[in-house]
This record gives C-alpha cells, structure tokens and sequence, in this order.
C-alpha cells in the first residue's frame, strides 16, 4: 500500500472523531489535508461544526471546500484537532513541522480536549530524531539560536522555501531544521529549546497526543495513550 493511501484512509477514518456541533482544529499538511476533505464530505451531507484552521494554507482549503471557520478570538475551547506528524514514538510522541505550521497547530493542540493524529505506517518510529526538529525563531535571534541549538548538538539547517528564499512563517518568523539524531529524551530536549531566548516555538509534541491512527497494509492501527499529561 503506498504512503498516500495510508495517509487517505488513516485521514478518513480520523473524521468518526467529529461529531454534530463540535468546534474542530484543521491540521497543516499533506497528511492532515485528507482529513479536512473528508470533513466537507460530512460537511455536505449535514455535519454542523466549525473548524479553526492552523495555518494560512489549510484556511484557504477549507474555505473552498465550504467548511464553516472560526477563530480563537471567537472560540477557545476545541473539542478535537485533527493533524498529521513527521515521527510519532511508541510513547506518542511526536515531531511536527515539516508543513511550518508547528506554532499554531501547537497552539491549536493545546486548547484542544483531544487531539487526534493521522499518518501513515512509515512515520511510526522507535525513537524520534531521524527527522529534524523544526524551531521557529524571530529574525533578529537567528544567527545566536542557531549556535545556541548546535551546542546542544544538531546539525542546523535554515529553511528555504521552492524559490531558494529563506522560509517565512504565517507569523513572519523564520524556521531552523534541526537535526539531532537519536534523541534519548524528548521531553529534556523540549525543555532547553523553550529556555532558549529567540525560540518561539518547536516541533516536539510532548504528552499531546491522544490518538495515533496510522494507516498500515490496507488498514487502520488505532495507538492511544493511557492518559493525558
């Protein structure tokens, strides 16, 4: 089964999540964009919710697929987000950001009562690090948080966008892709990154998740933790 129809079912069995009347986080990304269609599908055939999108890209889809939105001027309780993720571990951890919308799609989490992740069989891994941490940083801090971040010991990367110019999030910021290899600890590695000043944000979700559905030969693993933080 290839990649996209795992994430196509993972995202289509992510919308039995949703119910009447519920006010629903759109994730960011390739993954999470089958959701937020398959969401209009139930939309069309008589759905009421609202949906709060976590990025500028992810607004404009819905919108076109004629899912109502919402704010958080407007709304801060979320009854579920639905997102994707670029590794999630056996603890359900994860590292997000590929798509640059971690600061929001975090914040989004946050005031979230679940947050259900969908992704496909090859993001699933015994521990996170093969894929880079993404930190988002303001401008002026990005030479200092650069070298701050490779002490901690990552290869550090500035992103670029199609067009070989720096990357500019939907917050004006830029993103460092950092790579640390095996991280032992997740939850440790969070925690320097938040003290670092000129960090806005990163891309480690630590305790967030709720629901891992991972689309897998044809069908669809379903992963939960115990609780939640």
């Amino acid at each position: 089964m290839s990649n996209e129809a795992e994430k196509e079912s993972a995202g289509r069995a992510s919308v039995s999540f949703v119910e009447d009347g519920d006010i629903v986080g759109l994730g960011t990304g390739s993954t999470a964009a089958y959701a937020v269609r398959f969401l209009a599908e139930r939309v069309r055939a008589g759905l009421k919710i609202r949906g709060i999108p976590t990025s500028i890209h992810t607004q404009q889809l819905a919108s076109s697929l004629g899912i109502p939105l919402t704010t958080l001027d407007e709304v801060q309780d979320i009854d579920v987000t639905i997102d994707g993720a670029d590794e999630v571990d056996p603890e359900l951890r994860l590292i997000k950001g590929g798509g640059g919308a971690f600061l929001r799609e975090k914040i989004i989490a946050s005031a979230s009562r679940k947050l259900v992740i969908i992704t496909d069989s090859t993001k699933v891994v015994p521990f996170l690090g093969k894929a880079p941490v993404p930190v988002e940083v303001i401008p002026f801090a990005q030479a200092l948080v650069a070298k701050e971040v490779a002490a901690m010991g990552a290869a550090v990367i500035l992103r670029l966008d199609q067009s070989g110019k720096t990357y500019i999030t939907d917050e004006g910021h830029h993103i460092l892709d950092c790579t640390f290899g095996k991280i032992d600890d997740p939850a440790t590695l969070a925690r320097k990154l938040e003290d670092t000043p000129g960090i806005v944000e990163h891309g480690l979700f630590i305790d967030m998740a709720d629901v891992v559905l991972v689309g897998r030969n044809g069908a669809v693993e379903e992963l939960r933790r115990a609780s939640r933080r």
